[in-house]
């Protein structure tokens, strides 16, 4: 692969803490994705807030000041994990699809492809910048906007299993399944939205477990110990 966007879980990122940062996860992160860079591999990330906010739980906000408040976490994230990503040698730039001052830069895709020129990881905060839309849409459309190779979804759960193994221990993880199937049987890895990207756009995912060794790397190198999500 020659350009691969990253969808990495807030709530992931998170660890034990549940909230806010866990500075080792990020810094192996980091050290992963440098990795991949050296290789020659592009990388886009995507962050989601969940480690910060989850508007649908809070039934006194309006849906979208809610979904605003979730927007902003997404930028904290990249803020965040990019200072971290510069820590290790890596050049960054941060994208969001609104104004957001001196922190970050306007999107486009010129603006991005320049950037993957200079060797540099782009962070895509701020998902789309309207309410509705979630961070698996995000993750979509820029991974389509960019002409990424694939999504590494890298998630708290370590793939896509039948139902949720928080709850059910007999859970089945799939080692490989169809968008479509994930969309039949309401598996709900990515929001519909997201699911329909994909399939329309022949956007492939391999979801895995963050906190698994090497498990960025192993992704990117196509050693799958999650689920390869295909759109045959």
């Amino acid at each position: 692969m020659k350009r691969i966007l990253l969808k990495l879980s807030g709530e992931a990122l998170a660890g034990q803490k549940k909230t806010g940062f866990d500075e080792a996860v990020v810094t192996e992160v980091a050290k992963q994705v440098k990795i991949l860079l050296d290789e020659g591999i592009q990388i886009g990330i995507v962050i989601g807030g969940g480690n910060f906010w989850r508007g649908k739980t809070s039934k006194n906000i309006d849906r979208i000041k809610a979904d605003q408040i979730g927007m902003l976490a997404t930028i904290m994230n990249c803020l965040y994990v990019s200072a971290i990503f510069r820590s290790q040698g890596m050049m960054t730039s941060i994208l969001t699809p609104f104004a957001c001052g001196e922190f970050t830069e306007m999107f486009s895709k010129e603006r991005a492809n320049k950037y993957f020129a200079y060797n540099m990881v782009v962070f895509f905060a701020g998902g789309i910048g309207h309410p509705y839309f979630s961070t698996d849409t995000s993750t979509v459309l820029r991974a389509i906007e960019i002409d990424a190779d694939m999504i590494l979804l890298a998630k708290a759960v370590d793939g896509v299993y039948d139902c949720d193994p928080k709850y059910h221990p007999n859970a089945r993880k799939y080692l490989e399944i169809s968008i479509q199937e994930i969309i039949d049987r309401k598996l709900k890895l990515v929001d519909l939205t997201a699911s329909i990207l994909c399939m329309e756009n022949k956007m492939e995912m391999i979801v895995f477990g963050l906190n698994e060794k090497n498990s960025i790397v192993n992704a990117a190198h196509g050693i799958v110990t999650g689920t390869r999500v295909t759109v045959k």
